[in-house]
This record gives structure tokens, sequence and C-alpha cells, in this order.
């Protein structure tokens, strides 16, 4: 990308063309009337506010996306109050008056509905161009009787499940027929129907890929491109009998190659080789998109009939941006709009030099923009049936009658549908408007005319990254939306595979030792099939291994911090270099989906980071000297450390409690879990590659009745650290609490014991959000996670219908083996927990009524979800945890007794509220009794620094892990006072004497 591209021989005409049109679109309504009437438009008065205040801005965006779900006047001025009227919101003087009443439920409150109310729809008019086939007919034909064509998009709910993947396919099928049958009626506008002596198509509609299959996941290629692409034939052979075009929209940064990959098969077909009434768009604002065009371009030449690409600009911005700064990956848009609009000029100019390849749209209400894309057009004499200019409807109204007025061939872009959906449609069109980069915003600012129309310069490739500093930067997942990275992922599990049946031993004093008695750790999802050979220690190999940790114990202790914290870190070195060999592991030995033990690695290295990070930081110890005297507060490591670690985090879990075990100065024991121990293994594999020294770190798998056992009671243990149910921590913790013979000291344990989680779905919320949200919390990994979401609690007006959306997410689920890319529902880890899982469904069945139960494999640990409604919140399904894929839904009045309910167990780990009133959110935050609260998204999850994790209550003891606290219970603390006064004298710091 060139710094500035004004200088080259399309410049000039593009000045001048630019001249002419934004004369043409700056005409003024200069009646009386008309300016009485708009100063009496509240829709015109709210965009203007929000122009003018940034935090009126945000709080206003977010009531309108409110709006939808509220269903009475006091509802709208409850929420009006509570958005508008918050601190950071500067207020005009008559919303301040409008606002300023007691009672939502009073006169006044219902006046301010009334009054906002309309004005937000009225502005949803403006920019969505019908609610039903009627209200669109007449739109487009309005449109085409002012010489302009359009193409319709159908505004829907997100598709979450197949039933709505289905519909809306039939939806577009039903629409395309009825536009159809009008278009029949309708006389030819030969600058939009005809171009060359060809016929165009007179209807056009644009469709998401995506919302073809619910489950759509670039993991998944295959699947996802079968499922999808059924769907698309049939909607591109009844288009073909209609004679209507079809436009495929682009949508988020992580689903566009495999979009466009999925397309350029499809069209390579047979049967739709030859269509050159299919096109594709390009978002301007991705760094990559010069690339795709020209891959595009490239496939065309070959298929040998032109598609069309429509040119934007890109409507993610914010959206891509947060994903890159909250993922820590490269940020793939660029970060300044001076760099989308000059990339979108190279790109137009790209296009239209391959007119005998592909047509072009260029989708733009940039004055400058349209104008290079006509100077480049007339200069090259590329015809017209070869490019034409797009708009928004609503957006771009005075552009498009220019270049109509032009001789030019306009295009509308027309949402329709309810006014529900439309809104995440609607923000994006004020967010577009109210910008202050936006073209049309500058325009009606009337700024200088040089300076509107002036060639975009770029500063450079800057990033967000550059701007915004983490205050603790953790390690990027894979992105498997990148097919290399995606390939390095699958390659993984292939040579995983060969190593299947190795025998794996413990490792005592630095040497692995031989055991006599050796376990098989198999595949959950194919029990038949054996991981590894675990060698099992015996009791005197564990009094071996403890009296190796004491005597290395005093040399560890010396040892300086920045060398244990360098140890720290080449382990998590080691770890991203082994990220997918980690991840196959995982996939192989307990069963979890690819996906998840992705971001599993990441979690494992960021404990490794974080506590070395955080260990130097304790290690400055605090001084507060007063005169005459030192009074120094230090730590010092407590001794011998004993790790027992679940199967459910096999990676991430022993390793954050391992490794702040070691940073802190402790011999440590790591006792994993013995159905996870081949990765345990793979982790006390880079441990001790890291460099941490013979005796100080220790892998030692064992039955936890016995040697388990025998370890807890050791006089010479110090601390245990534990993650496991809550029958087995208490057992740990009363036996830590006897004093041995010999024993000098009261141990210290941690004991992270699970939860019985709950997700608050209230009245307001994003339904959208929630059941996707609900689904994948209750349901990732078979909800064998500690924080997983086995209670929602919905509110009673919504109620019937969230649950109805739910079955059909849960029926959409593809159930299956772990290492299949489409597998979201895997197995349970083993028979046990399959039978003991079978036991509460049979439970659940008396107690409840079974909303739906999902069939399983029968090969494998399988369980299939299974949802139960209207349950009692003292229900056992309801009180106990289940760790499988169990979820009990209930029912709450409202939303005080929706609190009731979620904090009616014995747990208190994680809880989670979907609502969009903010009075409920302040409420949960003070009274949801949980050590993890999650608004607006899922529960599971949590992110080392960002999202320290842990409860309280039965749910454990001790802080949280991944956060400020969680070293000191590795730590003992000191104070040390010394007098420094000789025969009464001692310097005076800040004193000369």
């Amino acid at each position: 990308m060139v710094a500035q591209i004004s200088d080259n021989k399309y410049e000039t005409k593009t000045q001048e063309i630019a001249k002419q049109l934004l004369a043409a679109t700056q005409e003024k309504n200069t009646s009386w009337l008309g300016q009485l009437q708009n100063q009496m438009r509240w829709d015109d008065k709210l965009l203007d506010w929000a122009m003018a205040s940034p935090g009126l801005r945000v709080q206003l965006f977010r009531f309108i996306d409110c709006l939808p779900a509220l269903r009475s006047k006091p509802e709208i001025a409850a929420h009006l109050q509570e958005y508008l009227t918050t601190e950071e919101v500067e207020l005009p003087e008559a919303l301040k008056k409008l606002l300023n009443f007691a009672n939502p439920d009073s006169v006044p409150g219902q006046l301010a509905a009334t009054t906002v109310a309309p004005a937000v729809e009225t502005l949803a008019h403006k920019y969505i161009a019908g609610e039903n086939v009627k209200q669109i007919i007449k739109t487009l034909e309005k449109l085409r009787k002012d010489k302009m064509c359009f193409t319709v998009d159908l505004l829907g709910e997100a598709v979450i499940t197949e039933n709505e993947a289905q519909l809306y396919l039939d939806r577009y099928l039903e629409l395309m027929t009825q536009l159809s049958q009008a278009a029949s009626k309708w006389s030819s506008v030969p600058q939009i129907d005809e171009a060359e002596g060809e016929q165009l198509p007179q209807v056009q509609v644009s469709v998401k890929l995506t919302a073809f299959y619910s489950q759509f996941d670039p993991l998944d290629v295959k699947g996802s491109q079968q499922r999808v692409s059924d769907r698309i034939r049939t909607l591109l052979r009844r288009a073909k009998e209609l004679g209507v075009a079809v436009h495929f929209d682009m949508e988020q940064y992580t689903y566009k190659d495999l979009t466009i990959a999925i397309l350029k098969e499809l069209l390579m077909e047979e049967e739709f080789r030859n269509r050159s009434d299919i096109g594709v768009t390009i978002q301007a604002y991705l760094r990559d998109s010069e690339k795709d065009v020209q891959g595009i371009i490239d496939w065309a030449k070959i298929r040998g009939r032109p598609v069309t690409i429509r040119l934007v600009k890109g409507a993610y911005w914010d959206q891509e941006t947060i994903k890159a700064l909250q993922h820590d990956w490269p940020q793939p848009v660029f970060n300044d709009k001076p760099e989308t609009d000059a990339n979108f000029e190279n790109l137009t100019q790209m296009m239209l030099e391959n007119h005998q390849y592909i047509y072009s749209a260029i989708g733009s209400h940039n004055v400058r923009s349209q104008a290079r894309a006509i100077a480049i057009a007339e200069t090259l004499n590329v015809p017209r049936r070869c490019f034409e200019m797009q708009v928004l409807y609503g957006m771009g109204d005075q552009i498009a009658k220019a270049l109509v007025d032009k001789g030019y061939r306009v295009r509308v872009y027309c949402p329709y549908g309810d006014l529900l959906p439309g809104m995440a449609y609607l923000i994006r069109r004020l967010l577009e408007n109210t910008a202050n980069s936006s073209f049309l915003r500058q325009s009606s600012e009337n700024r200088p005319l040089e300076e509107l129309l002036a060639a975009p310069i770029t500063n450079g490739k800057t990033t967000i990254h550059d701007i915004v500093k983490p205050v603790f930067p953790n390690a990027p997942d894979s992105d498997y939306a990148n097919a290399q990275q995606r390939q390095q992922a699958l390659n993984a599990i292939g040579q995983a595979r060969l190593e299947l049946g190795k025998t794996y031993l413990p490792i005592i004093n630095g040497e692995y030792t031989t055991t006599t008695q050796i376990v098989d750790s198999v595949n959950p999802s194919n029990p038949k099939e054996v991981v590894g050979k675990i060698g099992l220690i015996s009791v005197e190999q564990a009094e071996q291994a403890i009296q190796a940790a004491k005597a290395a114990f005093p040399g560890w202790k010396k040892t300086p911090v920045r060398e244990r914290t360098g140890i720290l870190r080449k382990a998590a070195d080691l770890m991203e270099k082994r990220r997918h060999e980690l991840t196959a592991w995982m996939v192989l030995e307990v069963g979890k989906p690819l996906n998840q033990c992705n971001a599993e690695v990441s979690e494992a290295i960021d404990f490794c980071r974080y506590y070395a990070d955080e260990m130097e930081r304790l290690d400055g110890g605090y001084k507060y000297d007063t005169a005459g005297e030192t009074d120094r507060y230090h730590y010092q490591p407590r001794g011998i450390s004993l790790v027992i670690s679940p199967w459910n985090f096999p990676l991430a879990i022993p390793t954050g409690m391992t490794v702040s075990s070691l940073v802190t100065g402790n011999c440590t024991l790591l006792k994993p879990a013995e159905v996870s121990s081949v990765i345990a293994s793979k982790i006390a594999e880079i441990l001790v590659e890291a460099g941490f020294p013979k005796g100080v770190f220790q892998f030692v798998p064992g039955k936890g009745s016995t040697v388990g056992d025998f370890m807890v009671k050791h006089p010479d243990v110090n601390s245990i650290t534990f993650t496991g149910s809550q029958e087995v921590g208490c057992h740990i913790y009363a036996q830590a609490a006897i004093l041995r013979p010999g024993q000098k000291h009261l141990k210290r344990v941690i004991a992270e014991m699970g939860g019985k989680n709950a997700i608050i779905v209230d009245e307001s919320a994003d339904l959208d959000q929630a059941v996707a949200g609900v689904v994948y919390s209750a349901f990732g990994y078979s909800g064998q996670k500690c924080s997983a979401c086995s209670r929602v609690v919905v509110s009673a007006t919504i109620y019937d219908t969230f649950v109805e959306r739910l079955i059909e997410a849960t029926r959409s689920l593809n159930i299956g083996d772990g290492e299949k890319p489409s597998t979201q529902v895997g197995p349970v880890i083993d028979d046990k927990a399959q039978k003991r899982i079978k036991e509460y469904i049979a439970k659940g069945k008396q107690e409840a009524k079974v909303a739906i139960e999902r069939s399983a494999p029968e090969d494998g640990y399988f369980v299939g979800p299974v949802v139960f409604k209207d349950v009692s919140p003292n229900a056992t399904i309801a009180q106990e945890e289940i760790f499988g894929p169990v979820l009990a839904v209930m029912k709450a009045q409202n939303f005080t007794e929706a609190l009731e309910i979620a904090n009616g167990t014995n747990f208190a780990l994680t809880g989670g509220l979907y609502s969009r009133t903010p009075s409920h959110i302040e409420q949960a935050k003070a009274e949801f009794e949980v050590g993890n609260l999650y608004i607006n998204r899922g529960i599971t999850g949590a992110i080392v620094s960002r999202q320290p994790f842990g409860g309280f209550k039965l749910s454990g003891v001790g802080s949280k892990a991944g956060g400020p606290d969680y070293l000191l219970q590795f730590l003992e603390p000191r104070t040390i006072t010394e007098n420094v006064q000789r025969q009464g004298f001692a310097p005076i710091e800040g004193v000369d004497n």
C-alpha cells in the first residue's frame, strides 16, 4: 500500500467528478416549513445529540439495542432513565426535562416512553426498507421509479439452530418467488435493466452464507462446506428458475476464507459454472483484501465467466478490533480510516482494470470513493455492464440521485424484515452515521471542500496493538480460521497417533523410575484404544520422593528468584513450541474437542509467565522503615508441596498449580488424575527440560486411595493443592487438619471443589446471545468443567420462547468423537462418569419434564445432552453437581426471585447473567454469590490475569488461580525489625545535620 495515491493519472478526473457530485448532494431544503419540521423531529434530534456527546452516543445506542425487548411503556421509561442518566452522559436540556420523572409508571414516564420509542422506530424505518412483503415491494417500486435497482437482504435472528438455518433458506425461496411475481408486472427501465444489449435481472437478493448452517465453523471445513453447499444449491437452482440474481454478503473475518473457498468450489460445478448473476462481497478494511480480490480475479479467469465483486468498506471494525485485542491476534482490519479509504481506491482500480473477468459493484457513501471509480471506469472505457454503484437504503439518497442523474446504474441495498431482529443492523448504521470519520457526518458539518475530497493519506502500518497495551499479555490461541494453523493442529493428532501405547514412568529424584503397577489410559471416544501405559508409584516410592524433596528444599529455597522465574518462562516457551502436540494429546486422552484444547494450552503458558511476573513482584517485599529502625516484610517458601490435579483441564490446571508452587521456592510433587496421566507426563517432560533440578520437581502418578492418601497425611508435606470433587476435597481437608507425629507445622490446603453454576436470563436479555451462551456453557466439553452451567433461571415472561430455542439449539449440536473437527459434544471421561450421569438423568425424569434428550454414539463413553424444564429449585438435579451434559431450566417470576434461586445451593463458583437492564446488572454484581460472575457472555473459559478463577462456600478454599493473591498461599510471610542506632546515633532520611 502506497502512502499517498493522489499523484496518478486518475486524480484530476476524480476531483472534477467529486466536486460535481458533492455539489449535487449538498443541496439543502431551505423552505421555512422544512426547517420547522426538522427541528421538531425527535429522531433527528437523537442523532444530533449522539454526534455531539460521546457518552450519550454509547448509552443511547445501548438503549436502542435493548428497546425491542421492552414490552410496556413503564419498562421503556425505566430503561431510558437507567441508560441516559448515568454520570458519563451529558444530557441536552430537552432530554433532561423529558427524563425528570419519579416513577416510570407515571404520566411523565409514559410521555417519555411515547416520545422516544416512536422516534427510534422512525429511525429504524429510515434504514429498513420494509417490515413485510407489501412494504418492501412498495419501496422497490419507488426505487425503480427513480431509476434505481435493488438488492434485498432479509433481516433475521442469529442462526443458532438448524431449524432457523432451514427457515432462513425457506424465507429466501418465498421472498424470491414473491418479488419475481411482482417484477413480472414491472415495465422495463433501460438504465438499470439493460446494458450493452444484455437484459439484467430485475430482482437481486443478498444472503449470508454462514446462515445456511447453524454450526458453521472454520475448523470444520468439510462439514461446514457440505451443509452450507447443499442449501445454497437449492437457493441457486430456484433463483435460476425465477431469473433472480444472488449476492453473498461477507460477515466476520473468521468466516471470510472459508466463505470464499466454498463459493469458488460451488461455482466451478458444472451446474453453476456458466452463471454470471452471482456475486461476493469484499471488505476493504481488511488488510488481506487485496490478496482476496486478486485470488477471485485469477479464479474467474479459469472459470471463464464473470462474477460480481461488491466492494464495501466494512461494518464490523469495532468487533474485529476488540476480538484481536481479546485474543492477542493480529488486527485483521486497518487501524485508521484513511488506510481503509486508500485501500478501497486501490481495490477499485484493481477491479475495474480487470473488468473483462469480473463485474464491479462499488458500495460507498463517500463522494470521493464513488468519483474515483467513475474516473477509472471512464478513463478505461469500462462497459456499463461491468460496473455499478451501490448505496445502503436510507444512507446515500442524495449521492444515489446524483449518480442516477449522471446515467449510472445505482443499486440500493435494502434490508427487509421485522424491526426486532433488525436492531443490530440499525445500530451499525447509526454508528456509521455518527462516527467522527464518517464522510456523511463530515459532509453534513460543511468541512472544507479540499479536506472532504483530498486523497486519503496513511500514516504507516499502525495496529491497535501499538496503541492499547494489556496489563498482562496473554498467550494467543491458535486461530483455526487460518488454514496453516488449522492444518498443523490436525497433523499433530496424526503424529500423536503414531505414539499411542507408549509407557510413561514416574520421575523420582530426577530419574525415570520403573514401577510394579502399570495401568492403561484409554481414549474415551474409543475405549479400546490405549493412549498410553502409566507407571503408578507405590507407597514406598512416594516416601522416596518426599525424602528427595526434603533434601532438595534447602538449595531450592536459596535459589535466586530470577533463576526460578527464568525456568518458568522457558517452560512457557517450550509449551508454545509444542502447542499443537499438547492439544493432540488432550483430544486423544480426555476426548476434549480441539478448539477447547487450544485455549487450554494458552492458559498453561499464561500461568507460567504470570506467576513468574508475580514472584518477581513479591520478591521485593515491603519496607516500613522508621527513624532508627528498619522494618522489612518479605516471604519465604513453605517447604514440600503436593499437587493433586484433575483430568478435566489436564494441562492448564496441573501446570498452574505446579509452577506456582515451584516458583515460590517449594519442592513440588505432581500427582495427576490417573485418566489424564499421559498429558501430565508431557508437563513433566517440559518442566524437566526447562531446568527444574532433581528433587525439586517430581512426577508421581499413583492411586489416590493409597498413595495419594499417604502423601496427604505425610508429616513432611507442608501444603496440598487440590482440584476435584467436593467429596475428595473435604476428605483431604479433614486429613490435612490432623497433626501427625513428627509434624511441626499446620498444613495449608488449597482446594477447588466444583459448583452448581447458574445463568440468569431476564426479560431484557438478547436471546440470540443468551441461548448460544447457555448451550456452550452447559455442553462444551460435555458439561465436564467445574465452571459449566448446570442451571438456567429464566424470567417467566420469556420462559417459553427461551426454552423453545434452547431445545432446538441443543438438537443442532454435533455429538461425536473428540477428534472430529465438527464435534461440539464429545465423550465423558470414563464408564464410571457415564453411569453416574445416567443415574442423575433417571432421577431428573422423576423430578421434572424432559425438554430434550439427545441420543449418543454407542461406542465410547458418550452421554447425549439432556435439558430438563420446569425444574424445582430444590430438585436433586438442581442442587447436586452432576459433571455432565445435563441442564436444569427453572422459571422465576421476577429478578429478585431469580437471584434467590441462583444463590440457593451450597456452591459459589461461577454464575452468569444475560440482561440489558442496568439495575439488574448492578444488583447481580452486589448479590449474586459466586466467585466469578460473567455478564452477557458464557461462564466458562477464565483467562489468567483478566479473570482469576475460584469460588467460595463449598466450591473451595483458597485464593483465585491466575490472580494477584494466589502465590501468597505457597509462602510464609516474615517481618524483620532491626535497631540501627549506635550509641543513640542513626541517620534520619531527609534530614541533613
